[in-house]
């Protein structure tokens, strides 16, 4: 890691280890501006690494490089002591990915089939914020089950998705050997150029679809490993 660059630390969510992503920028000099929730408001503020890792490992976000590492942190520090925290709209990734790049995007939500203009806004922040007080472990059994949904929901939307990128590809190839047969062949560079895009966006959609059976993997795992600890008395009811 260095100055300037987007970093982030593995979370826990409902008693669920490494659920989510927490972001923020690294300031060169063991300091980071990030989202945080240290209050009961969460805030943009300057922490200490241990303050941003709460004990976890800490990542680099691997991009290419839009800004310098001082305007990165310039950017940052412009939105010190921001209190507009969204879960959906405007959580640390969308911010640190905004220092970096300048736009304002969050991959978690997107790599997970979750669009913000499909969903239902206030009832998902409902749910959020219900977790964050999450300690009983049937509580925590219903999260569980509600995250194994949301995954088999958004599995089957990119799988959708997908699908819908295959045939396209398809389509494209036939457009562009018609073209050629045509003696067109700036159409069949057109098309060709399309088949590509759809090609790239099977890439993509078949990698979001991995990233989902690891996670439902790993949801099973920790859904386990809570089961045990209240089996045996470590988890509070």
């Amino acid at each position: 890691m260095a100055k300037g660059d987007q970093i982030y630390v593995l979370r826990d969510l409902a008693g669920v280890p490494g659920l989510y992503q927490h972001h923020g920028i690294d300031c060169g000099d063991g300091t980071v501006i990030h989202y945080s929730k240290a209050g009961e408001i969460a805030e943009i503020a300057r922490t200490s690494y241990e303050m941003f890792s709460w004990g976890s490992s800490i990542y680099p976000v691997r991009q290419s490089l839009i800004y310098t590492p001082n305007v990165v942190i310039e950017r940052a520090t412009s939105r010190l002591g921001e209190r507009r925290y969204d879960l959906l709209l405007n959580n640390c990734e969308h911010f640190a990915t905004w220092c970096t790049t300048g736009r304002n995007e969050s991959r978690q939500l997107a790599n997970f089939g979750l669009r913000t203009d499909q969903l239902n806004l206030p009832e998902l922040r409902q749910l959020a914020e219900g977790d964050r007080h999450t300690t009983s472990p049937a509580e925590a059994r219903a999260n569980f089950q509600k995250a194994l949904g949301d995954i088999a929901t958004a599995y089957n939307t990119t799988l959708a998705d997908q699908q819908t990128a295959y045939k396209a590809a398809d389509e494209w190839h036939r457009v562009a050997q018609k073209a050629l047969a045509m003696g067109r062949e700036d159409l069949a560079r057109a098309a060709l150029h399309r088949k590509v895009a759809a090609n790239r966006r099977i890439e993509t959609l078949t990698a979001q679809l991995s990233e989902l059976v690891e996670l439902e993997l790993n949801l099973h795992r920790n859904r386990a490993f809570v089961e045990r600890q209240v089996g045996s008395g470590g988890v509070d009811g």
